[in-house]
């Protein structure tokens, strides 16, 4: 079971990366964007928030929404990223996570970042916007996105809501609570 049992408190059942947390929660929202080469937009004189440099995607084929313990596969899809970008992992500045708010996706995620990052995982911040939004399924890549373009608009890391008590399985630094003045050039959007 994967959603949040804690029905009486809608403000806190969604709690990433945190000891207590039960589950996500489901929201409702959307986030459109236009593309376009970063000539084409300035040509036109519009704002370029940020620019997509690299982009993967990986399914384990061992569960529908089972996942293992170490991370393989969401940390290759993150060095294909970083490669198709040319990116050296130290460059990233902001992790979004993807941060469900379970137990098995948080783990999972810690370890494919650190995987991915190595030891710049421990340096970097990295913040799930979940608590705040909720888990809008299939819309939440594009409202992480747009959070990241923000980040890097506004160099300002946004929060982990609702994390009070950190796992000690998950030992990155998940912005609790407050958004993060933070100089953010790059950022990787994961799960």
């Amino acid at each position: 079971k994967a959603t949040s049992p804690l029905n009486d408190q809608p403000e806190s059942a969604c709690r990433p990366f945190d000891a207590e947390r039960k589950g996500l929660v489901l929201g409702e929202g959307a986030a459109m964007f236009v593309l376009e080469t970063v000539e084409s937009a300035r040509r036109r004189g519009a704002n370029v928030y940020c620019t997509i440099r690299g982009y993967a995607t990986r399914a384990n084929g061992y569960h529908m929404t089972g996942l293992k313990a170490d991370g393989r596969e969401m940390a290759e899809a993150i060095r294909v990223a970083l490669d198709q970008a040319r990116l050296d992992p130290a460059r990233v500045d902001y992790v979004n996570a993807h941060g469900s708010g379970t137990k098995q996706n948080d783990r999972h995620e810690t370890a494919a970042v650190k995987r991915a990052l190595g030891p710049h995982a421990f340096e970097v911040p990295m913040s799930s916007i979940k608590a705040i939004v909720g888990h809008s399924l299939g819309a939440i890549g594009s409202i992480e996105l747009a959070a990241c373009a923000l980040a890097i608009d506004r160099d300002v890391v946004p929060p982990t809501a609702n994390l009070h008590t950190r796992d000690p399985e998950c030992d990155l630094d998940y912005v609790p609570l407050t958004a993060r003045e933070h100089r953010t050039d790059t950022a990787l959007s994961v799960g």
